[in-house]
């Protein structure tokens, strides 16, 4: 069964068109990458999963059943996340701080309530245990490496037990080892059983950790096909329009 299903999916905002009946769907646990030029359609395909914009047309399901995502709260609760590309960290905060951030653990004395630091410092420590990370929970995020950064705000979205994953240019602007680092935690996001969809200009990221690509082109689905059969070639002709559909 699918995880997440878009059934004739269109958005305009006035007269302008953003997406034109966009459909396709996401198993459990598999890495789709999504690309596209500046203005394809990404973006706005990005807000309407994760409740930020409602689709003009067509519908959405989620786990075999209906989906009106009307916001990120209600992304939420189905298990959406998304990690944006300028992730909204608070760089003053610890690792730890900044996973819990909203949704701290505390304890009461008497009218006075505490937080919990111990408990979330170990939780923290866990998640980047599992995520195979060497990201420390104490560490202040405006000392880290942005694939340190990218850990953080992974980390983030297990807490929040995500099922599905949106990913904005997660390797935009980051060292090539610091690249290697977030493809990493991709690759442990999908053994842990979570699916991903990584939206992303950078074609050796794509094809480095995706299942299948979905290409888009002023608002319309162009491709989606499996990595194995396709190439860096076929799609950048794809996203250019030297090749019209795939």
């Amino acid at each position: 069964m699918s995880l997440l299903e878009l059934h004739g999916v269109s958005k305009e905002f006035g007269a302008i068109r953003a997406l034109h009946d966009v459909s396709f769907s996401v198993r459990p646990g598999e890495i789709v990458g999504l690309m596209g030029d500046n203005g394809a359609g990404k973006s706005t395909l990005v807000k309407i999963v994760s409740g930020i914009y409602p689709p003009s047309a067509g519908h959405l399901s989620f786990e075999g059943s209906d989906a009106h995502i009307a916001s990120p709260a209600e992304a939420r609760r189905l298990g959406i996340e998304t990690v944006y590309q300028d992730l909204a960290l608070a760089d003053n905060l610890t690792a730890a701080a900044n996973i819990f951030l909203g949704r701290e653990l505390k304890y009461n004395v008497g009218p006075f309530r505490f937080l919990r630091h111990n408990a979330m410092n170990a939780r923290a420590a866990e998640l980047f245990a599992e995520l195979k990370s060497e990201t420390r929970s104490d560490d202040l995020v405006k000392q880290m490496s942005g694939g340190q950064r990218q850990a953080v705000a992974i980390a983030r979205t297990r807490l929040a037990d995500a099922k599905l994953i949106l990913m904005d240019e997660p390797t935009a602007a980051i060292s090539v080892r610091q690249v290697a680092e977030v493809l990493s935690l991709i690759h442990r996001l999908k053994e842990a059983g979570i699916a991903v969809i990584l939206i992303s200009h950078r074609m050796p990221d794509v094809f480095a950790v995706c299942e299948r690509i979905i290409v888009m082109r002023r608002g319309n689905k162009v491709a989606d096909k499996p990595i194995g059969e396709t190439s860096p070639e076929e799609v950048t002709a794809l996203i250019t329009g030297a090749k019209e559909a795939a």
